[in-house]
């Protein structure tokens, strides 16, 4: 028994290492690419394992991309995925982008997938336009009439303004814009109503896929509706606002007159208190005169004598002399 482990541990050994290479190196996965017609050395594959790529994240792409008739090779895809990209996603863009005649290299693709695109589904959108539809936009025309519009949108990817440019977000807001724009340079929504595809000429022809990363072809007003009398509304607002800004001046001028009457009556009552004061000294005065010789008996008699008949004068004055001299019927109705 002693005699058989000389010959039987070179064969133990033999196992052990085939075991480690086996484990080590994806022998299968070599024999698929090569089978397929994917040059690939096994000195490459183990340097992926110690590179820590996943072997099968390369060769099966390539493999897919060699029988496509790509002209992409091993190291471009293991850089990529080195560097966080979707190897699987670009591979099948680029088959994609050559079936349909796109003019899409390696380099782009990979650059679209790193910049956080879905560089499968712009080759997809670029093949096959997406139809945008917009919310309700509301625009009001020139004699006041709110006008609400929906729109559908025509895009196509462009995969040379993919990386960078503004996303369906934009684009919505632009036609948005020109909508509104357009709308609020008719003279009556009328002419809204009776030519929607004049927005569709007046928006499409402003550009509004500069800076994007979409082509539009077509802009197609879906749906067109009248809303309030916006102009209307506005007049009314304005008119309560002016009536109040007149009730508010009216008030003012009205609490100034009120200060001057208040005022003017406070001086005719302290003019009043001035007289009634003077006139308290009129019998004193009257009193000294007479006193020092001033003033004689007989003229204060005079005095006496006009004022009572200027009194009289006056309380004539005051009586309706129409009523005084009314003939008046006796009781048998005689005159």
């Amino acid at each position: 028994m002693f005699d058989l482990i000389p010959v039987a541990l070179p064969i133990i050994v033999v196992i052990v290492v085939v075991v480690i290479f086996l484990s080590f190196v994806p022998l299968g996965l070599w024999i698929s690419a090569v089978s397929s017609g994917v040059r690939v050395s096994i000195f490459s594959l183990i340097g992926m394992r110690l590179r820590r790529v996943r072997a099968d994240k390369i060769i099966r792409p390539l493999i897919k991309a060699q029988k496509a008739g790509m002209n992409v090779n091993a190291n471009q895809l293991e850089s990529h995925l080195l560097s966080g990209g979707r190897v699987d996603n670009v591979v099948d863009a680029l088959i994609a982008a050559h079936r349909a005649n796109l003019d899409l290299s390696f380099e782009r693709a990979a650059a679209i997938d790193l910049a956080g695109r879905n560089v499968f589904e712009a080759v997809r959108m670029s093949v096959t336009p997406k139809i945008i539809e917009t919310p309700w936009i509301s625009a009001v025309a020139i004699n006041g009439i709110e006008v609400k519009v929906i729109a559908k949108v025509t895009v196509r990817a462009n995969l040379a303004r993919l990386v960078g440019g503004a996303g369906e977000e934009t684009i919505i807001a632009r036609v948005g814009e020109g909508i509104v724009t357009t709308v609020g340079s008719s003279q009556s929504h009328k002419s809204v109503l009776e030519n929607p595809d004049l927005i569709s000429r007046t928006v499409l022809s402003k550009g509004l896929d500069n800076g994007t990363a979409f082509e539009i072809l077509s802009i197609d007003i879906a749906d067109v509706d009248i809303g309030r009398n916006i102009g209307a509304h506005l007049q009314i607002q304005q008119a309560e606002a002016d009536k109040q800004i007149a009730q508010a001046k009216a008030e003012e001028r009205r609490a100034t007159a009120i200060a001057k009457e208040q005022e003017m009556r406070a001086e005719v009552e302290h003019m009043k208190a001035k007289v009634v004061e003077a006139e308290a000294e009129v019998p004193m005065a009257l009193a000294e005169a007479l006193r020092s010789g001033n003033l004689g008996v007989m003229d204060y008699y005079r005095m006496q004598n006009v004022q009572a008949d200027t009194s009289m004068k006056h309380n004539l004055g005051a009586t309706d002399l129409s009523k005084m001299f009314q003939p008046k019927n006796d009781p048998d109705g005689k005159v």
